[in-house]
């Protein structure tokens, strides 16, 4: 038996109840389930005035459960890609890149533990850190050189 179709509200409820999400990723998800005389901006106004969409939980949320696996570059990619502010993205990463060498240090030893035997190794561990989005100074500092 199928299931009924969800409203637009019921869709972005069902969606806000999983994690939290910016207004630009809601808009995004519910603009292919728009149906004629709906207006999803509207919509979108009242879960907001409600505080359903709050754009500092979302912040604080991705913050909370990247930040200790990711570094600032990717961070920052991360939160432009939900559509927050940039200005406050900027400011919460600022708050942040005092942790980034603790925060690639400890993400290295638990990926690695063990310094490389050899340049190859030490490359594969540098570009593990720079993948995640920490800057080559920090990746510099945290993996250990390669014996010649």
């Amino acid at each position: 038996m199928a299931r009924p179709q969800l409203s637009l509200k019921g869709r972005a409820l069902r969606l806000l109840s999983q994690r939290e999400h910016s207004r630009a990723e809601l808009e995004r998800k519910l603009a292919r389930h728009l149906q004629e005389g709906e207006d999803l901006a509207a919509l979108l106004d009242d879960l907001q005035a409600k505080g359903f969409i709050c754009e500092a939980r979302v912040l604080a949320s991705v913050l909370h459960l990247r930040a200790p696996r990711l570094g600032g570059a990717r961070l920052r990619q991360e939160l432009a890609a939900k559509g927050l502010d940039a200005a406050r993205v900027r400011e919460a990463l600022a708050e942040l890149a005092p942790t980034e060498p603790d925060r690639a240090q400890a993400l290295w030893e638990r990926r690695f533990g063990a310094a490389p035997t050899n340049a190859r190794e030490w490359a594969r561990q540098a570009r593990f850190l720079a993948a995640r989005g920490f800057a080559a100074e920090i990746v510099r500092r945290v993996v250990p050189p390669a014996p010649r």
